[in-house]
């Protein structure tokens, strides 16, 4: 009975630790208590879609502290969810939505809207929940252009009552600091690894969210990142053995096209 006690205590502690970040976003949700982020959903093992509303209700039922999903905007101001400036060959930010539907995903899906894909997260009910990993896709356009969709992404969010889900991330720092000039509350990481945590911080953004290389390359920004309270991730992470060195490092979140192999790490520890 001690031992049994014992693990469960550990098992506890370990998955406070790791969330610990999704707690204290001031958001009132408490998010499902590891570091899973399934990048762009839980597609790879079932082969669904990528940002498909299929593969973020996988990642839900999977139970991932987090799913992301990339946003672009298109010529009529429509924010849709795809990782590639091309659609079916069809410059997205260059192209209405309505020329973009018109084709279909792999699964018959039609293409998400960010509004779509937002009020689908926001179904759930269970009380672990999946954070909404929302990356807004720099502007191939203008950087003005990119202010408009930071802009019109912060409206839609608040229209839906989504913030407490959404944590919003970009490569593109402007539109990052756009977001936080529209809503200071807001949940923000850089991705593009030419910033120290200090930086960031100075700027109100709460977390970096770099390639595992960058942080193999700064070590030292893990530390700085933990002692200034900016939440860490990390991307995109598929090797057994390097989810288990950023386990190691407790990093907050983990972002990987294997949310099922890291889930099994995670159970081992």
């Amino acid at each position: 009975m001690k031992y049994i006690l014992f693990a469960l205590l550990t098992i506890y502690s370990f998955g406070m630790n790791s969330c610990s970040s999704a707690r204290k976003a001031g958001s009132g949700l408490s998010f499902a208590p590891n570091v899973v982020v399934a990048h762009r959903g839980a597609f790879k093992k079932n082969q669904l879609p990528e940002n498909s509303l299929a593969s973020l209700r996988e990642a839900i039922r999977l139970g991932c502290t987090g799913s992301e999903f990339d946003v672009h905007m298109t010529s009529d101001d429509s924010l849709v969810v795809t990782h590639d400036n091309h659609f079916h060959g069809k410059e997205v930010a260059r192209s209405t939505y309505a020329d973009l539907v018109s084709n279909r995903l792999s699964n018959g899906e039609k293409l998400p809207t960010a509004r779509e894909y937002l009020l689908e997260g926001m179904k759930q009910t269970k009380p672990g929940k999946t954070m909404l990993v929302f990356e807004l896709k720099p502007s191939i356009v203008s950087p003005e252009r990119g202010q408009i969709s930071a802009q019109k992404t912060v409206e839609l969010v608040k229209e839906l009552k989504a913030g407490p889900w959404v944590m919003y991330i970009s490569f593109d720092y402007g539109i990052l600091k756009k977001i936080l000039e529209l809503d200071p509350t807001a949940n923000t990481a850089y991705l593009n690894g030419d910033k120290s945590p200090l930086e960031v911080k100075k700027d109100g953004i709460r977390g970096i969210d770099y390639h595992y290389g960058v942080f193999q390359k700064n070590k030292d920004w893990i530390k700085e990142a933990k002692d200034n309270n900016i939440h860490l991730n990390v991307w995109t992470v598929n090797k057994a053995e390097d989810l288990q060195w950023y386990i190691d490092q407790k990093f907050d979140y983990i972002t990987t096209n294997e949310p099922e192999l890291l889930f099994e790490l995670l159970n081992k520890k």
